[in-house]
């Protein structure tokens, strides 16, 4: 299971990376393993408002349909629009090339309420 250092993780599975001053966001490795192969992927529209912990879309695989929730709040400028045609980029590339939304955030401070990977790693081995 592969977890980027450079990364900030919640409780929900998703991950974040600051890239300016903007934020990107998907799903872990961890999170594609568990629901099996992604069949659908809903996500918000640029200009939507995200907001923390609270759900943002949605992913369906063969097994079950699992609610993405944010894991900041702010504003949607760039949503993933390749994962509507491939949804299994998430199965296949969860870091790389299943990104699903780019934030900008509405509280920066947010990011630090999130985990690091060695945290989330510590979460994910206890269940």
């Amino acid at each position: 299971m592969s977890l980027p250092k450079e990364l900030r993780y919640s409780e929900e599975h998703e991950w974040v990376k600051k890239e300016g001053e903007s934020l990107r966001i998907g799903i872990t490795d961890f999170a594609q393993s568990e629901l099996g192969d992604i069949v659908f992927v809903e996500l918000p529209e640029v200009g939507d408002e995200v907001t923390a912990n609270e759900p943002f879309g949605s992913v369906e695989s063969v097994k079950t349909v699992s609610e993405l929730y944010a894991p900041v709040s702010g504003k949607v400028v760039a949503v993933n629009e390749e994962l509507s045609d491939s949804p299994e980029f998430v199965n296949e590339s969860p870091y790389e090339k299943a990104w699903m939304i780019v934030v900008e955030p509405s509280n920066i401070g947010e990011l630090d309420d999130l985990m690091t990977a060695e945290a989330y790693e510590e979460m994910i081995n206890e269940d």
